[in-house]
């Protein structure tokens, strides 16, 4: 299985298994989960979705400042 992984706008594919959690991807990555939003097929979710083959997930980098 695989999915399309788009992270501050570089697109590319990576393998999954079956029941992977965004949480599972995020980590793979190197991606703190509190600095980002994510968007599964334009949708937005909490990082405990599990995603499907073909799923496109799309980060979003959160910026703060004061």
């Amino acid at each position: 299985m695989s999915i399309k992984l788009i992270n501050k706008g570089n697109v590319k594919e990576i393998e999954i298994s079956e029941n992977t959690k965004i949480e599972d991807i995020l980590k793979q990555e190197e991606i703190p989960i509190e600095t980002v939003v994510v968007k599964l097929n334009g949708d937005t979710v909490t990082e405990d979705e599990v995603v499907k083959d073909d799923d496109e997930l799309e980060i979003i980098k959160v910026i703060y400042g004061g």
